[in-house]
């Protein structure tokens, strides 16, 4: 139970920064290119590399662990967990792992946010 506290004090915190940085972003930048989410990916991998690294080398608890990944960089953002799981296959040399990954991760997940449009608007148009 004192776990699931830690990572829901962490989700809290990682889902207001996400907001915040996300927000600020998007307040300076112009168009349709979605910046804000750019830049919390992207910072979401770079601290959750560094992270890695550093609890691989220090002692820290479970607790504090799952504080941090799953609470507030896996609300901040979970684009950052598969950049470190595929890098971690690729330190492996499981290079159809990565493909399996990459491929599935970004085509697929595009292909389930076009299924789950498109099986949204047919059921709206039933119901109409």
């Amino acid at each position: 139970m004192t776990n699931l506290l830690f990572i829901a004090i962490g989700g809290a915190a990682g889902a207001l920064l996400r907001y915040g940085v996300s927000g600020f972003v998007h307040s300076y930048a112009n168009g349709v290119f979605p910046w804000g989410t750019l830049v919390v990916n992207l910072s979401g991998c770079l601290v959750i590399g560094f992270l890695w690294q550093m609890f691989e080398n220090l002692s820290f608890t479970p607790h504090m662990r799952s504080f941090m990944f799953i609470g507030i960089i896996g609300a901040y953002t979970t684009f950052s967990t598969y950049g470190l799981e595929t890098f971690n296959l690729l330190r492996e040399k499981e290079i159809a792992y990565v493909l399996l990954n990459f491929l599935g991760s970004n085509v697929l997940g595009l292909g389930m946010v076009f299924l789950g449009f498109i099986t949204a608007r047919l059921l709206f148009s039933i119901a109409r």
